[in-house]
Formats: structure tokens, C-alpha cells, sequence
């Protein structure tokens, strides 16, 4: 959420802000409210303070006709007190209502563009593997191993179900192992194990709502399974005041995540690359309300990203994210995207973004600076690294001619030093 304060005297960064994003918002709308609402609260304070006065005149009154004379004027200046607050309920509810859908203005540097199509490559790492064979996708080499059962998966949770089977679970392990260790090594992260069920409040203060509700899951207690760990850790600080030495504060958190997908119909309908249920490991700070504080970070948690797929051998390319692509509160994001051999492109694996004081303002989350003045943090966020989609790319990359998967170096020793998964022995 934006300060009222800076969109009143930013107007057209705003507007246009919200135009390089593609979000249909009206901030002249937003204006109009804000005016109402200003001034509904100058006179319920006016008459509140002529409340006020009634009252004091009505204890110094002695003459009982005079007394009840004021007594019947106070109650008219206290119904008019009355229906102002009542005017006021329903202005501030469309104000707050206008005020969260306000989208945070995306940085000079981020392009112009329509929708992902249009967003910018601005990095490769890593060479693509050249295979003197056909290479197959990941299911048909799973499947090959026995590493994993869809169509039980489907017949148990239906559609994107999945079970991971033997050696695919132990990957799996290994790879969460290799990324907690390597991410504890990198900074002084602390480490979450995050609660996947969170209030409803803590959505609209990360901004996954109202826009985003179509691709959460509700229960019937009204609260939500979240998507991403970002959002309860996000949460951790909410409504308190950090002291300013301790920041920036980092974060390495982890939880199952689930994600409808309500708007990939027809998407990764096979296989383990989009599903409803992963887990993830996610990098989060706060810091302190310094934009350059924010890009420095936001350059190192895509680093902390790119390393580890650097250190496991998987090809990728880094992207630009353009205003259409970017969410509400991000005022820049990169993409990365590792190297798929049987699809013969790149398949988005993190996101990196950074958000300014846009979620810290909706939950509240500040600070002192050195002039004891009270501050919102800035926060950012990306993926350390998700399973079971890396898999996706791990399997494909390092797959041998015959069906089986060399097991990247750095994971053989997760594995007790094991360098090949290949069929089972009949």
C-alpha cells in the first residue's frame, strides 16, 4: 500500500505507474474519496469538539430551563454527530477498498511490455547439453526408474497429483539438504519452518489479496493455505517496531505451499512441473527505507539464487521482468529460468523482487531511524529453490543415454555417495 501523503502530491507517477503495469486504476477516483473522507473527519472532529463544549457549559449552568435548553442542543449537534460517523463508515470502507488496490509504481529501470512475452534476457549462465541421443522428458525417465507414479497421484488428489517414488524422494532430501546447508553458509540468514495455514490479513498484507483469491485455497474457517512461505514470514513482524540495529533482518523459510493454478488452464497439464502442492524454500528481508539498501539486496538474493544452480551444474538465463508482467507491490523483479532439455527452452525455477514499503505499510512493520523517527521497513523476497519442479531440470540435464540420471556432484554425498540412479534390478 502507498502513503496517501505521497499519492496525493504524485498523482501522475502514480497513474502512470499503474498505466506501465497494465492495472486498469483511476487514482483521480482514489482522490475524489480521499477528499470526502478528509473532510467528513474535519467535521466529526468539529462537532465533536462542539460536543465538548456543550458539556462543559451544561455542568456550569445552574438555571434548570437554561440547562435543558443546552442539554436539547447538544442532542441535535450529537445526531448530526452521528450520522456524519455513519457517512463517514461507508467513505472510509470505499476508501480503504481504493487504497489496496493501488498499484507500487515499478521502477525507471524496469521496461515497458504487455505480459511475459515481452519481458527482457538479460543474463545466460552455463552451457546447454548437447545429447547424441534423443532426450526424453522427465516423466518418461521417472517413470523408466520408478521414481514416480502420476496416475496414482491423480486417482488419490486428482488432477496434478503426484507421488514421488524411492530414489526420487531421496533427491529430493538431498536437494533441501544442499540448499539449507549452502544458504546458512551465504549470510546470516535465520532459519523459519513457516505455518502453511495463515489469516486472511496476512494475505492483504503481502498483496496476494484481493487481487490473487481465484489462485489460493480456502477453508471453511476462513482462513488460507499459502502459496509461498513469503507471506507468513512476511507476517512475522506485523505491528511491531524493529529496532533499527537489527537490521536488515534475513530470512530462510520453508513450507509446503499450494497454489490452484486457476490461471494456467491448460498449462504443464502433465508431469511435476506445475502442481498444486510443493514445497519451498524462500530467502525474505527487511530493511531499512533506503532504495539503493533495496537494490543492493535485491542483487544479492538473486546471486544466492543464481549460485545454487550454478554450484549444481544447471544452465539458466536471468530475465527483466516488463511493468505487465510485475504484481501489484513489486517494484522490480528478475526471473530466473533453468534449461529444459525436452522442451528445448528455459522454465522459470525463481523470482526475485523487492517491494519498497508497499507490504511493510499494510502489515504495519517498522522501525527507528538515527533520528528516532519512526519509519516502515522495505522488503524483498526470492526463491531459494523449489522442489518438486527443479527436479524438472535436474533429471533432464543429467540424463544418460541408457535411462539412467547422473546425480549432480554436490548432491552425492546427500545421498551417501551415490553417482547413478538406474533401473531397478529385476
Amino acid at each position: 500500500m502507498l502513503d496517501i501523503k505521497f499519492i496525493r502530491g504524485n498523482k501522475d507517477v502514480v497513474q502512470e505507474g499503474a498505466k506501465k503495469k497494465h492495472m486498469p486504476f483511476d487514482v483521480d477516483a482514489l482522490l475524489v474519496v480521499d477528499e470526502k473522507r478528509c473532510a467528513l473527519l474535519a467535521e466529526i472532529e468539529s462537532k465533536k469538539t462542539e460536543q465538548n463544549q456543550f458539556s462543559e457549559k451544561i455542568v456550569n449552568v445552574s438555571n434548570p430551563a437554561e440547562k435543558m435548553k443546552l442539554i436539547d442542543e447538544m442532542k441535535v449537534v450529537k445526531e448530526n454527530l452521528n450520522k456524519k460517523e455513519e457517512e463517514f463508515k461507508l467513505v472510509i470502507s470505499e476508501w480503504q477498498k481504493l487504497m489496496i488496490q493501488v498499484p507500487n509504481v515499478p521502477d525507471i529501470s524496469v521496461p515497458e511490455g504487455k505480459d511475459e512475452t515481452e519481458n527482457q534476457q538479460i543474463k545466460t549462465w552455463g552451457e546447454i547439453p548437447k545429447f547424441d541421443f534423443q532426450p526424453k522428458n522427465h516423466i518418461e525417465i521417472m517413470e523408466g526408474l520408478d521414481m514416480i507414479d502420476l496416475e496414482r497421484g491423480a486417482k488419490v488428489s486428482g488432477f496434478r497429483g503426484y507421488f514421488l517414488k524411492n530414489e526420487a524422494v531421496i533427491l529430493n532430501f538431498a536437494i533441501w539438504q544442499f540448499v539449507f546447508n549452502e544458504m546458512m553458509q551465504a549470510g546470516d540468514f535465520i532459519p523459519l519452518l513457516t505455518p502453511s495455514l495463515v489469516k486472511k490479513e496476512t494475505l492483504l498484507g503481502t498483496g496476494y489479496l484481493p487481487q490473487g483469491e481465484e489462485d489460493l485455497y480456502k477453508t471453511q474457517d476462513g482462513t488460507y493455505l499459502v502459496g509461498t512461505s513469503e507471506v507468513p514470514t512476511m507476517s512475522y513482524h506485523s505491528d511491531e517496531i524493529i529496532p533499527a540495529e537489527k537490521l536488515p533482518i534475513k530470512f530462510l523459510a520453508f513450507s509446503p505451499c499450494f497454489r490452484r493454478e486457476a490461471g494456467s488452464h491448460g498449462k504443464d497439464t502433465k508431469g511435476i512441473f506445475r502442481v498444486h502442492e510443493f514445497y519451498k524454500f524462500e530467502q525474505v528481508i527487511l530493511c531499512e527505507a533506503n532504495h539503493e539498501e533495496s537494490v543492493k539486496y535485491h542483487e544479492e538474493l538473486t546471486k544466492n539464487a543464481e549460485k545454487l544452480l550454478q554450484v549444481l551444474q544447471l544452465p539458466y538465463r536471468t530475465l527483466l521482468i516488463c511493468g505487465g508482467d510485475l504484481g501489484l507491490g513489486q517494484v522490480k523483479k528478475y526471473d530466473l529460468e533453468a534449461w529444459v532439455p525436452s522442451e528445448n527452452i528455459y522454465r522459470e525455477t525463481h523470482s526475485a523482487s523487492y517491494f519498497h514499503d508497499f507490504q511493510t505499510r499494510r502489515l504495519n512493520i517498522r522501525y527507528r531511524d538515527q533520528d528516532g523517527k519512526l519509519k516502515f521497513a522495505h522488503s524483498l523476497n526470492n526463491t531459494a529453490l523449489a522442489t518438486p519442479r527443479i527436479l524438472v531440470s535436474i533429471i533432464e540435464n543429467y540424463q544418460q543415454v541408457d535411462g539412467s540420471i547422473k546425480i549432480p556432484e554436490v548432491l552425492q554425498k546427500y545421498m551417501g555417495g551415490k553417482k547413478i540412479i538406474g533401473p531397478k534390478k529385476v
